[in-house]
């Protein structure tokens, strides 16, 4: 992963409750783990017993410790490319859960069932948003939930065509990082037909 989203140095918060910074502190060794280290076992340490994680577009992921073990050191952090970049955008952290929201850039140099089952590489670029939804329960996390724009990643990777469809492309991610982009464009282009 490409070290300009470091989790040793996680988006600047205000001040945050003990309670709060030792969640914020294990989802930053969680995602060290899957990112940096690249351990199955260091990310599962990180989670109780009977831990979910759901990528909500494409439900992949696992319930239980064993079905994550097979998730995580099979389909997910083997198969992650190694220009892949995550840019922080915001985090909100609660009582017992932690929002991240951001975008990601990475080449699509290999297969990636986890997030493209059965799609062979394509080499192309693809940028889009993500928020992930970090559940905790006594001190571990217990729930991820993982949310892209998916018809975006299909978009730039020429599997669906943006012309006939109210989708968009890496325009998506350059609106979530730059407000003063254009809205309203698909809208103008339905209406221009």
């Amino acid at each position: 992963m490409n070290q300009q989203y470091d989790p040793q140095q996680p988006p600047v918060s205000v001040s945050l409750t003990p309670e709060q910074q030792k969640l914020a502190d294990l989802w930053d060794e969680h995602t060290r783990n899957e990112f940096l280290t690249k351990t199955a076992e260091g990310a599962l340490a990180t989670m109780v017993e009977d831990a979910s994680v759901n990528h909500v577009p494409i439900l992949t992921g696992g319930n239980g410790k064993e079905e994550l073990h097979v998730f995580y050191s099979t389909f997910f952090i083997p198969q992650m490319p190694e220009d892949m970049e995550m840019l922080p955008v915001s985090r909100t952290v609660g009582t017992d859960r932690v929002v991240d929201e951001m975008v990601v850039r990475m080449t699509h140099s290999i297969e990636m069932d986890w997030f493209l089952p059965g799609v062979p590489a394509t080499g192309k670029q693809i940028t889009f948003p993500m928020v992930v939804i970090v559940q905790f329960r006594d001190g571990k996390m217990e729930a991820e939930r993982i949310y892209w724009d998916q018809a975006s990643v299909l978009v730039q990777l020429g599997l669906i065509d943006a012309n006939t469809l109210p989708v968009a492309g890496a325009e998506v991610a350059r609106k979530v990082l730059d407000p003063s982009f254009p809205s309203n464009e698909l809208m103008k282009r339905a209406h221009t037909s």
